[in-house]
């Protein structure tokens, strides 16, 4: 189905972590039989609950005393809040009717009021007349399907519109039948160009939307509060989420150490279950089959099991269906991000894990690299997570597993193996641990302040490396991608600030805030109370981290990062706490960039990386979706012939065997995220790196500290350093 694809809807679309115990569900409804069409019936009104009230009043109260946005409960506020939830309700403005609207309209000065007197009545008006349109609405695509689709007729030049956030209200009924019979003709296509006969289309739609009917009909009180609150929730920003009882025990195993399933985050979106991030270390990041921005549009279970259609599934439904045990086989019907036509799905097959520290540890290797003559040793330490043991730490073990731990050890074990430079990889980091953050910034640090936090009361706390000791003094270059975040910024900015590294790569997420978990009476609020910024000053929330050094990304901005997100908190800037810079990398950063610049003018990696990006990014920039058969089919050729190219550019540049046809990339393909070709952005990154190190200035641009922290020693590696200064 058609909607927005750039816009999470928090309202349905509460974030789950899909790594969740037991299965006993999902087993049970693997071996139930299809669903029959439910009989056409009127919707039974829904009503607040007991409790209800007294929820959505503690709500308020902690969002106005806690969070760090601060909003008053005004008719600006009101006016948002039924902006939000009609966008969460009907996100393609599909089901409501203009005239719905204009009888909402006096909310939009009055729902402040409701508010504040926890009257919830008209919540639950609106959201009643949202579900009698959608019953209406899907009991009469069943029964057009009922009636058969031979009379569709794929030879019209017609089109549909690819997103309908900002489209117009429907006008009416007649418009609205027009409407649906076009994205009911797009959806029959769609399985037509995928290869199904007419009949199995009209068999899989009418499975299709009998079960969304069914789970429309089975919407309770609750789903509406939590709604409403999450509408709520989300005038302030998007990470801030009311969770129901139930949700709260689905987040709440989330959470858990010992975690079984695939290891996806995934989100709803418009009608879509969308994936947020993969789990470093998880069945889905090991399997390369899954990435940022797919779409799940059907699960079975077991290697061989019937695929389920959930397009138009609630997320907490689907999250049943594809948690289980571990050994177990989940198999997915995934709509690839960037995918060339809706109709190009993809079918995989996961085997459900646990993750242990040991996935999510971080590694190291040694990059030899031929320059002039010579063979530089380049050391890499790729770190997925910030990772701490906190089970073993709290029990008094030595041993406990973090990432500074870990990560210290590799930085004796690479000093020991004479590296020239090193690049720490923190592509796809999610964050983690905030103190391991800091204490491994510390590693390459002698002392000074870190990072600042900020919270709802606007007081700092400087979180600060003071050991005056570091692990590796020597070259080092920070890899970033748009996963990398929190943590992840946190570290790479503050060795960008203290010009301790050269950062390379493409703009990080931009996730610059911290939640905290607070219980309620009825459920639980994760509510954004602090925000993070740097020792300049700056924040790292929105505009993430800016590379030095840029690198082409296939993650589309406009899809994940915080910029992405409705309401998110925007950048800003406080002030600077003083700090010992270690050098002006400014002069070295402009060389190192024409460096790369002429490099890349000639690498058939980074070629191909450009030449993927605009023609994924153009594919995206399509504004509507033609009902031609054979128009689509056109396109197709056409799009698969650009892709061909493409490919086949890369592959003669690098000598291999060309594609004879697009099907050969197909069956070739993994996803379509920057992670596809990671040793051409490390070779790059190794080179950079040597750039420096020959530098006629490399005393100024290779970024070693001194004890003093005031001005930049050369030598290869730590222990120089400190025999230089005469400590031990």
């Amino acid at each position: 189905m058609l909607g927005n694809r750039r816009h999470t809807r928090i309202g349905w679309a509460i974030v789950f972590s899909i790594f969740l115990l037991g299965g006993l569900y999902a087993a049970a409804l693997s071996k139930a039989p299809a669903p029959a069409v439910p009989s056409a019936s009127a919707s039974a009104s829904l009503s607040p609950l007991p409790g209800h009230a007294d929820a959505q009043k503690e709500v308020l109260q902690r969002l106005r005393r806690e969070h760090f946005r601060t909003i008053a409960c005004d008719d600006a506020l009101a006016s948002k809040l039924l902006d939000r939830y009609l966008e969460d309700l009907d996100p393609a403005r599909s089901f409501l009717l203009q005239s719905d609207i204009d009888e909402f309209a006096p909310y939009r000065t009055s729902l402040d009021e409701a508010l504040q007197a926890a009257d919830l009545e008209p919540a639950f008006s609106i959201f009643n007349r949202f579900q009698q349109r959608r019953i209406e609405r899907l009991e009469a695509v069943i029964g057009r399907l009922r009636a058969g689709t031979a009379d569709m007729d794929f030879t019209r030049d017609e089109e549909i519109e690819a997103e309908r956030t900002d489209a117009p209200w429907i006008q009416s009924p007649a418009e609205l039948e027009q409407l649906w019979e076009k994205r009911l003709k797009l959806s029959v296509l769609n399985l037509l160009l995928a290869g199904t006969d007419p009949e199995a289309a009209r068999e899989q739609l009418l499975k299709r939307f009998a079960n969304q009917l069914r789970l429309v009909q089975q919407t309770n009180s609750e789903d509406a509060f939590q709604i409403y609150m999450n509408s709520l929730t989300r005038c302030y920003d998007p990470h801030t989420q009311y969770f129901s009882p139930r949700t709260s025990e689905n987040f709440n195993i989330s959470m858990r150490l010992s975690l079984e399933g695939i290891g996806a985050v995934l989100s709803g979106e418009d009608e879509y279950t969308k994936v947020v991030s993969l789990v470093p270390g998880g069945p889905a990041d090991k399997s390369k089959l899954l990435a940022p921005a797919d779409r799940i549009i059907g699960v079975g279970q077991g290697a061989d099991a019937e695929l389920q259609d959930v397009v138009g599934w609630r997320l907490d439904d689907v999250v049943e269906l594809i948690r289980g045990p571990k050994g177990t086989v989940v198999r997915l019907e995934v709509l690839p991000a960037g995918v060339e036509d809706m109709h190009k799905t993809r079918k995989i097959a996961i085997e459900r894990s646990t993750v242990t520290l040991e996935d999510q540890a971080a590694r190291k290797t040694v990059l030899p690299v031929e320059r002039g003559g010579r063979t530089y040793r380049i050391g890499i330490i790729a770190l997925p997570t910030f990772y701490l043991d906190f089970q073993a730490l709290q029990a008094g073990d030595p041993g406990y597993k973090s990432t500074s731990k870990d990560v210290d050890r590799l930085l004796k074990e690479l000093t020991g193996e004479h590296i020239d430079g090193l690049v720490l990889d923190l592509r796809d980091n999610g964050g983690g641990s905030l103190q391991e953050a800091v204490d491994l910034s510390g590693k390459f640090l002698r002392y000074g302040p870190v990072v600042q936090v900020r919270n709802a009361r606007r007081d700092i706390e400087v979180m600060r490396d003071s050991d005056h000791r570091s692990s590796y003094d020597g070259p080092l270059l920070v890899v970033v991608n748009r996963l990398s975040a929190s943590a992840s910024e946190i570290v790479a900015g503050v060795l960008q600030d203290y010009g301790r590294a050269v950062i390379f790569g493409s703009q990080t997420f931009g996730k610059g805030t911290v939640q905290s978990l607070v219980p309620l009476a009825h459920g639980q609020l994760k509510a954004t109370m602090a925000a993070f910024y740097r020792v300049s000053g700056d924040s790292t929330q929105y505009r993430g981290i800016i590379p030095d050094i840029a690198y082409p990304s296939l993650v589309d901005p406009a899809e994940i990062g915080e910029s992405a997100l409705a309401d998110a908190l925007p950048w800003d800037t406080i002030d600077a706490v003083a700090f010992p810079r270690c050098s002006d990398l400014t002069a070295a950063i402009v060389r190192l960039n024409s460096l790369h610049a002429r490099r890349m003018q000639h690498d058939p990696d980074y070629r191909y990386l450009v030449r993927l990006e605009q023609h994924l990014r153009s594919l995206s920039a399509r504004k509507s979706v033609s009902l031609s058969r054979a128009r689509r089919e056109r396109e197709q050729a056409e799009v698969e012939r650009a892709r061909l190219d493409i490919e086949n550019q890369l592959r003669a540049a690098k000598h291999l065997p060309l594609f004879e046809n697009y099907a050969e990339i197909e069956k070739e393909r993994v996803s379509d995220n920057e992670t596809s070709a990671p040793d051409a952005l490390v070779a790059e990154a190794a080179h950079i790196l040597i750039d420096a190190l020959t530098a006629p200035d490399r005393d100024r641009i290779t970024g070693y500290c001194s004890l003093t922290g005031g001005a930049l020693l050369p030598g290869r590696f730590a222990e120089t350093i400190r025999a230089q200064a005469g400590t031990p």
